[in-house]
């Protein structure tokens, strides 16, 4: 879909925040919508579902089942490039007894670092990109439920709290290239 000028006028705040269970017709930074119609080729969820049906044989595919890889396929993100994950160094000097979980994913020209804090039961994302990111991008923090937009700091610098743990993947978006996502990471106590 390519974006109208009123739709590239817009610009997403640093507290745009999505909550849904399904993530079916949110609004997105661009004016889409994640509905199913928008992502995927007419048909292809009904190819999914049928192929569903047809691999359970005589038993029908529970509705809970159904309904899990609905919302699984609608967080796919057609045409994005996947950053690697890449080793990082361990913290020196950490004087804390639970310490934070570290990733970092690659491409040829991106380099995303991420923190994962668990405190008081909700998770906190500290993040820094590199190199520095230009003006009218920003980052999408995902889980299965919630979405939370930030716009990252002029040296690359982004964070969110308040999110449920559990899985989450990271998508950076730029309006010239296609989007980078992480790979999904569990984070746990």
């Amino acid at each position: 879909m390519t974006p109208t000028p009123e739709d590239q006028a817009q610009t997403p705040t640093p507290d745009d925040e999505v909550h849904s269970g399904n993530r079916h017709d949110e609004p997105t930074p661009e004016g889409a919508t994640h509905s199913s119609e928008a992502d995927v080729p007419e048909g292809l969820s009904t190819y999914v579902l049928a192929s569903m049906r047809l691999a359970a044989g005589a038993d029908p595919v529970p509705g809970r089942v159904t309904a899990d890889a609905v919302a699984a396929f609608a967080l796919r993100l057609p045409g994005s490039v996947i950053a690697a994950p890449t080793d990082v160094a361990a913290a020196s000097g950490a004087r804390s007894g639970s310490e934070p979980q570290r990733h970092r994913f690659t491409t040829g020209t991106l380099t995303i670092d991420i923190e994962l804090t668990l405190t008081g039961g909700r998770l906190e994302v500290a993040g820094h990109l590199t190199p520095a990111p230009s003006p009218d991008t920003w980052i999408e923090i995902r889980t299965p439920h919630i979405s939370k937009i930030r716009v990252p700091s002029p040296d690359g610098q982004f964070a969110a709290t308040g999110l449920p743990p559990g899985w989450l993947s990271l998508v950076y978006h730029h309006p010239e290239n296609p989007p980078v996502a992480t790979r999904w990471l569990r984070a746990r106590a």
